[in-house]
């Protein structure tokens, strides 16, 4: 999540100096939190209002680990043994912790899967989820809270709510 910039490169080149240039003066915003805890709805929104370019992570790893490239290789490995991947490029100017209640996400999660008809959004399978994002990402909030740069965000209350949060904390670095 972070600003737009159409004069970076869309293919795996590296960057030219100039590029650098441009990634160095990007906001760059992490947003994280379990399953369920409004994290697309709200970078959707965030892209929209601020023009903001939505990169999800995740996403991202799963389809460079499917290429049989030295990366693509080296992220499998890492992700088959359930350890998080390095970072890659700049590191983000704040990370929003969308805080949020087990119960909350587990509702909100069977919700969306009765709408979306996600294989993923059984309850089983929800809560190997949050246990994975519990042990997981302990080290990396406590990371970033060393750098200062968590911010808490209450997820539990009506996505306009959120969203005005979410609004308050990128005003407040602008």
């Amino acid at each position: 999540m972070g600003l737009c910039e159409s004069t970076l490169p869309q293919t795996g080149r590296a960057l030219r100096p100039q590029e650098k240039d441009v990634l160095k003066s990007l906001l760059i915003i992490f947003v994280v939190g379990g399953p369920g805890c409004g994290k697309g709805t709200q970078c959707r929104n965030m892209a929209t209002k601020y023009g903001f370019c939505h990169v999800g992570l995740g996403q991202l790893l799963r389809e460079e680990a499917q290429r049989s490239t030295k990366r693509g290789r080296k992220i499998r490995d890492i992700m088959q043994q359930g350890l998080l991947v390095p970072t890659v490029g700049r590191a983000p100017n704040v990370v929003m912790v969308f805080d949020c209640s087990m119960e909350t996400m587990v509702r909100r999660v069977l919700q969306r899967g009765q709408v979306e008809h996600r294989t993923d959004d059984s309850e089983s399978t929800i809560h190997k989820r949050l246990e994975t994002y519990y042990t997981l990402c302990e080290p990396v909030l406590a990371f970033y809270q060393q750098k200062n740069l968590l911010r808490n965000i209450l997820a539990e209350e009506a996505p306009e709510s959120i969203f005005a949060k979410c609004c308050l904390v990128i005003e407040s670095l602008q």
